[in-house]
């Protein structure tokens, strides 16, 4: 009995604790909801493993975020604010800034949808947070993992972790949030809308739009700089089309290796010891509250231009005005097409959607002007 008492001391069952019960039930709700689900498994799938990684009991699991661990020197890419810009590059690089360029109003709503940022940003100074932790929550609301994560490294590192999954985990979660939302803020009439067909923009206004916009961001907000750039970057390789090679690279392999090691690495930071507590719960309600309200801007915004336009604009586009790519899009052309089948919505939604990427790292380089 002695030997099995030993025996059963050395296991993880004999070390789990009940916060970290509650934090392995957290992960495998997540882990159910990407695979079965499938809410945006490429981002919900590795940070819920990570999750379940740090939370399992044991010395090598908890050892991976501590120096000399796996995890520990993968994370370093997180908080010397290495993997953002990256990622920022594959997306400019996958991304058609075409539906923007043909519908500039398009801006607007991407800037509308900020708005959770800034209500975000006065509730967490109402509930006692500094201005530098307040802005770091706020940029959750932007629905922008990596510009939420880039903020956090220079403003809040301490609260790295919880802001990063809270951002990620509202990003893959934009199929359940935002529909309600929409359907709240519209009728059904608004929600039929069939909108016109975009103009065909030239190859030379997609050169020269990515050149434009770093050179104007740069000048006004040269904190913005890294994401801003990289994005641009990324865009202007895919648009220029002298390296195919590396545009499908950037764009493939090395966006999904870079997020894989982001994802598993922030899901490992929500451990039970630092994740259970009170200041986290106040970034997890503020950054729903700060992405919810994003969404509520760029709709609302949206029916504005759908009324000074005679009822050509789609109110619904104004939701895509989040960052998350393409997956706000996606949730605007589906509540479309369920309530017109003929209506396509996809481009126009995309316009405001790539907008918002701006819009965010816009934001955040303001935030960061003023509080670091």
């Amino acid at each position: 009995m002695e030997l099995l008492k030993t025996l059963y001391s050395t296991t993880g069952l004999a070390m789990l604790t009940w916060q970290q019960f509650i934090m392995i039930i957290v992960a495998l709700i997540l882990l159910y909801l990407a695979i079965r689900k499938k809410y945006e498994p490429y981002l919900l799938l590795p940070i819920s493993f990570g999750m379940l990684l740090v939370n399992l009991p044991g010395v090598p699991n908890e050892g991976m975020m501590e120096p000399g661990g796996l995890l520990y020197y993968l994370y370093q890419g997180v908080k010397l604010g290495i993997y953002p810009p990256l990622i920022f590059l594959a997306i400019g690089a996958s991304t058609d800034f075409g539906p923007l360029i043909a519908n500039p109003k398009s801006l607007l709503l991407g800037a509308a949808a900020q708005l959770g940022i800034f209500i975000a940003f006065i509730g967490a100074i109402l509930l006692g947070l500094t201005g530098r932790e307040a802005a770091s929550i706020g940029i959750i609301g932007g629905a922008d993992g990596p510009t939420a994560i880039y903020t956090t490294t220079k403003l809040a590192p301490a609260l790295l972790g919880p802001i990063a999954v809270a951002a990620y985990s509202y990003m893959a979660l934009v199929p359940i949030i935002q529909p309600p939302i929409i359907k709240l803020l519209t009728t059904k009439k608004e929600r039929q809308i069939k909108m016109v067909q975009l103009r065909e923009v030239s190859k030379g206004e997609k050169i020269l739009f990515p050149i434009a916009v770093t050179i104007v961001v740069t000048l006004l907000i040269p904190s913005a700089a890294p994401l801003i750039g990289m994005l641009m970057l990324g865009n202007l390789i895919k648009e220029s089309g002298v390296v195919g090679n590396l545009v499908e690279h950037v764009k493939g392999a090395m966006l999904y290796c870079i997020t894989i090691v982001l994802g598993v690495t922030v899901g490992a930071t929500a451990n039970a010891h630092t994740f259970l507590n009170v200041t986290t719960l106040k970034i997890l309600a503020l950054g729903l509250f700060a992405f919810a309200f994003g969404t509520v801007g760029g709709v609302l915004f949206g029916k504005i231009m759908c009324k000074l336009s005679g009822g050509k604009v789609n109110p619904m586009i104004g939701a895509a005005g989040v960052s998350a790519v393409p997956m706000a899009a996606r949730v605007v052309q589906k509540i479309g097409q369920e309530e017109n089948p003929s209506n396509f919505l996809l481009m126009h939604a995309m316009g405001p959607n790539v907008a918002g990427v701006i819009g965010s790292a816009v934001a955040a380089g303001v935030l960061l002007i003023i509080f670091k």
